[in-house]
């Protein structure tokens, strides 16, 4: 096994992780909206806006699962690692923390 087959198979293994925990997160809070109670309780009452953010959760959540899976699917197709705005690799360090990214440092500055 050469050294980027261990890379790849690192980066393969981090992202499933991620994935299975992205699952969980996702199953809990789902969970959580499907017994919410009685949010019919009025305007400004507490638990609505506990609904609302567990919304906002999932949403983010399915994001999150979106960008592993794409993530998942580069690697797949070798091109993995890869800036999807210049082409050049992203940062090793910046995977290693993010191995979902598609974007390198400097692109990801430039969107904010």
């Amino acid at each position: 096994m050469t050294n980027q087959d261990t890379t790849i198979s690192e980066a393969r293994a981090r992202l499933q992780a991620e994935r299975t925990a992205a699952l969980d997160d996702l199953a809990s809070l789902r969970d959580r909206l499907e017994t919410k109670g009685d949010y019919g309780l009025g305007e400004g009452d507490p638990m609505i806006y506990q609904w609302e953010l567990n919304l906002a959760l999932l949403e983010r959540a399915e994001q999150h699962l979106a960008e592993i899976d794409e993530a998942l699917q580069q690697l797949d197709m070798g091109i993995y690692g890869l800036c999807e705005k210049c082409g050049n690799p992203i940062e090793p360090e910046r995977l290693a923390v993010l191995p979902h990214t598609t974007l390198c440092s400097r692109c990801a500055q430039r969107r904010r």
